[in-house]
């Protein structure tokens, strides 16, 4: 069974990756794709997604300046849509999620990219993210169990 926030998370990458592909033109309201899930989802994992989602269209023109500015000899126009959209959203949930440990979110983008894209892209996602964390959580103490 998946982990409500790993579900959120998956939601929040498919729906960015719907508005990216369309440019953001004719996408239907996120809360119409959301009510469109079989099995519905738990209000934990709708929670997340709608912050999720949000905090990556209300800033998306900073998180793009943030990763291009960090993906030395990468264009975001070059990056395979799913990519730019996980690492949108692994960096949205570092600054709009505090209560999200580092280690865990960047974990999360990886399987993503596992998942949805290529292990070469679970690499790259891994490297950036982990990269753009420094200049977020630098000084996050992550106690290991």
């Amino acid at each position: 069974m998946t982990h409500p926030n790993t579900y959120g998370r998956e939601l929040a990458l498919q729906y960015l990756y719907m508005y990216d592909l369309l440019s953001g033109v004719d996408v239907q309201p996120l809360n119409d794709y959301l009510s469109m899930q079989d099995p519905a989802p738990k209000a934990e994992a709708l929670g997340l997604t709608r912050t999720l989602v949000d905090a990556v269209l209300q800033h998306l023109d900073e998180l793009d300046q943030e990763i291009a500015a960090s993906a030395h000899n990468w264009s975001l126009r070059r990056m395979a849509i799913v990519d730019r959209n996980i690492l949108r959203l692994g960096l949205a949930e570092l600054i709009a999620c505090p209560e999200s440990p580092y280690p865990v979110i960047i974990n999360e983008a990886v399987d993503l990219a596992r998942r949805y894209s290529s292990e070469a892209a679970c690499g790259f996602v891994n490297g950036l993210l982990d990269k753009i964390r420094l200049k977020y959580r630098a000084q996050e103490v992550v106690i290991e169990t």
